[in-house]
């Protein structure tokens, strides 16, 4: 069969179910599927391959719905009791957390991951289940939920917990909590994934999460495996009120970013000052590949991006070899003063020179 005709009834099936950009991407899938029967893949690979793709769409349709809501994924122990602290402060960070508005993600089975889906709720939680021959089943919260999605492969699931998730929290675990928190470090390490808050959450005076810290720092840094700059890319919290602080901090001015080639776009929920940027700069400068920091609106390459285009863009082109420094940009971003803070500390001391009684002593009541 000749190519021409083979790409004829590609774009005659793409435009059957979608248009534009979209339909241009469904043409490239059904292309690559041809392909594989052209390379005579083995049938274990096609199997592979099918399933895959079958278990990432299927979570992908169960994800778009609740797009509009940011996600916190939640990792520890399966075998975690009901009356272990961590056990507890695993539900009460997800009872917190969704009270200020996000969603949670577990691994859908028990211990750890059964505590934040009780303190979630269903309705406020999705389960992305591991199909194994022992150990791991849905937990009675999430089981029988339509956002409950069962994977039989770690990979396609792990991708699902890295594509959809605004910030990571581990509780003490064993050999699946350390690989979701490597894999999680490695990707925004390495600018393979967005850099979103990742929070090691141990209960008051406990050593997990530092000993693993020490481990880090004496073995890995120490032979120079990692660098200094690597460890902006995790905190350690001792309670529920340092881990949700530290959730909404990084969001309470940053919002997003993305690549435009080699710029990267950073988007604002406020304007910054003129001078905030001029301090961006200059403590940041050492970051920066070229030009400086500039703030402006969104970008003609963000077309995409309609439903936040109307945010303040931070525009700049970064070193892409440190991208722990650039989490500490995203904190001084954070930390920065904007134009909406500005104007209501302007408006708060003007009602303070007007008002007609003088302040309260300090000793009043006293």
């Amino acid at each position: 069969m000749r190519e021409k005709e083979v790409d004829a009834r590609i774009k005659s099936l793409a435009a059957e179910v979608s248009a534009g950009r979209q339909a241009e991407l469904v043409e490239e899938l059904i292309e690559t599927a041809l392909r594989l029967g052209r390379d005579k893949a083995t049938i274990a690979d096609m199997k592979l391959f099918n399933r895959a793709m079958r278990e990432m769409r299927f979570a992908a349709s169960v994800f778009t719905k609740f797009q509009g809501r940011r996600k916190v994924a939640i990792f520890g122990s399966a075998r975690t009791r009901s009356d272990a602290g961590e056990f507890i402060q695993a539900r009460e960070f997800a009872r917190r957390i969704v009270r200020e508005g996000f969603m949670v993600i577990t691994g859908g089975g028990d211990g750890i991951m059964g505590a934040a889906q009780q303190g979630a709720g269903a309705e406020n939680s999705f389960g992305l289940n591991i199909r194994l021959p022992f150990e791991q089943r849905a937990n009675e919260t999430i089981y029988g939920d339509r956002k409950l999605i069962n994977f039989n492969y770690f990979f396609t699931r792990k991708l699902n917990f890295m594509k959809e998730t605004h910030a990571f929290v581990l509780c003490p675990g064993g050999f699946g909590t350390q690989d979701e928190g490597f894999e999680a470090l490695t990707l925004m390490q390495t600018g393979k994934s967005q850099i979103v808050p990742l929070v090691l959450l141990d209960r008051p005076n406990g050593h997990y999460w530092e000993t693993w810290r020490r481990f880090i720092h004496n073995d890995l840094l120490g032979a120079g495996l990692v660098s200094q700059s690597d460890f902006h890319l995790f905190r350690i919290a001792q309670s529920v009120d340092e881990a949700v602080a530290e959730v909404l901090k990084f969001y309470r001015v940053f919002h997003s970013y993305r690549w435009v080639r080699e710029r990267m776009v950073i988007r604002v929920n406020r304007h910054l000052t003129a001078a905030a940027v001029a301090a961006l700069n200059d403590k940041f400068d050492a970051l920066l590949a070229a030009d400086r920091i500039v703030q402006t609106e969104a970008l003609p390459e963000e077309h995409e991006d309609a439903g936040i285009a109307e945010l303040p863009r931070l525009v700049l082109t970064p070193h892409k070899r440190d991208f722990g420094m650039i989490r500490l940009l995203l904190d001084g971003i954070n930390e920065s003063e904007t134009e909406g803070a500005r104007a209501a500390g302007a408006e708060n001391a003007q009602q303070v020179g007007q008002s007609d009684a003088p302040p309260a002593s300090v000793t009043e009541g006293f």
